[in-house]
């Protein structure tokens, strides 16, 4: 009898649905993405207009780093003591004014200042919604919810940066970012008027606090490994295309693509990882990247098998984002939001050390460098994830 209860449970835990609030987070994601990713395309349009060279544009999203990092980390706390739907609509509503001074800009600097108003915006804004994700998940499909709520990611780099190019030839670069603050409004309104359950506000916890659960710091030192070799790699594979490779710079945008379909596709098996469990796959799925990192370092002479190993690159890199975050929002509950503003801060200061340590290094030697510092990355990232306790 034991055994039939037992199994008319997991039938009945498997047909529960993932709330449809996860779909309006997926376009949280998105928002903040397109945001993210869409300086880049339409920079030499930016500079052109406000007078500037495209080095100096690019400060703009450095701010963006910058604000998002120092947000996350020093308001995280906010989200324990307030709730993280109130902390979301908030950082929305002001992500949306950041995108409307982008905008208006009239000079450089204007524009720099409002990307950091977007940048703390969002150190608000993702830890939220990954703290919401672990919240209205069902039991069992913790990774399920959490890999759909990723998927915003893939929706910003696939659709979002395309769309962003067009319609800045189409419209000028302004009205890129009226488009995304209009679509951030509808989505703070949503969160507002949606029903969802996201428990009780409790005490507010100071970084420092969420820095001594334990597990956190082994988590935090795997994901500072992990973003910084992800970003140090992407961040010149254009450059590589174009100059060693001898393509246009448009190539690189199949190469977002791939990445973002393996990124995207990566969900359909999240199934797998409530199945074996979080803990036992991480410091497994840390090493598959180091794996992949080891086959691009191997394909990049050749623009196909790049475009074949980027696919995989995506696929694995989702794998380990998710199960990452189930591993860090499941330590300690009271605590979710300071300790994914500790994740948030450390994925954004690792942009910035992973790109200038692995410009550096680029320019010394040749890409094919990069993925192996990177699968060294990998390595570490692997030993701190099975020192950290289950």
């Amino acid at each position: 009898m034991t055994n039939l209860n037992q199994s008319i449970s997991r039938v009945s835990i498997a047909k529960e649905r993932i709330p449809p609030f996860a779909y309006l987070l997926t376009g949280c994601i998105g928002v903040i993405g397109s945001n993210s990713l869409a300086l880049g395309p339409i920079a030499p349009e930016v500079a052109g207009s406000l007078g500037t060279g495209v080095p100096s544009v690019m400060t703009a999203s450095a701010a963006f780093g910058l604000g998002t990092a120092v947000s996350a980390v020093f308001l995280g706390w906010l989200i324990d003591r307030h709730g993280p739907r109130r902390m979301l609509a908030v950082a929305l509503l002001l992500l949306a004014a950041g995108l409307a001074g982008s905008a208006a800009a009239p000079t450089l600097l204007f524009l720099v200042a409002a990307q950091l108003v977007v940048g703390l915006a969002a150190g608000i804004a993702l830890p939220s919604i990954y703290t919401l994700a672990s919240v209205i998940a069902p039991a069992g499909r913790e990774s399920e919810t959490i890999g759909l709520v990723l998927t915003g990611w893939t929706l910003s780099m696939v659709a979002g940066v395309p769309l962003s190019a067009a319609v800045a030839d189409l419209a000028g670069w302004r009205a890129v970012y009226v488009i995304v603050a209009a679509a951030t409004l509808v989505a703070c309104a949503a969160v507002r008027l949606a029903p969802v359950r996201e428990g009780q506000a409790g005490k507010a916890t100071s970084p420092l606090a969420a820095l001594g659960v334990r597990g956190v710091a082994p988590l935090l030192v795997a994901c500072a490994a992990f973003m910084a070799a992800f970003y140090g790699v992407y961040a010149y594979i254009g450059e590589h295309l174009h100059s060693a490779l001898g393509l246009p710079v448009s190539a690189n945008g199949l190469v977002a693509v791939s990445y973002g379909f393996g990124f995207g596709a990566a969900a359909l098996l999240d199934r797998l990882i409530d199945r074996f469990g979080a803990g036992r796959l991480l410091p497994l799925i840390f090493l598959a990247v180091a794996g992949v990192y080891g086959a691009m370092a191997t394909a990049s002479g050749s623009y196909s098998a790049m475009l074949v190993v980027v696919f995989f690159w995506g696929l694995a890199n989702h794998f380990g984002l998710n199960v990452l975050i189930m591993r860090l929002t499941g330590l300690d509950p009271a605590k979710r939001g300071a300790i994914m503003g500790l994740n948030s801060g450390v994925t954004y200061l690792s942009l910035f050390a992973g790109t200038i340590g692995f410009g550096a290094a680029y320019a010394e030697t040749s890409f094919s460098a990069l993925p192996l510092a990177a699968a060294g990355l990998m390595l570490a990232a692997a030993t701190a994830a099975a020192l950290a306790p289950r």
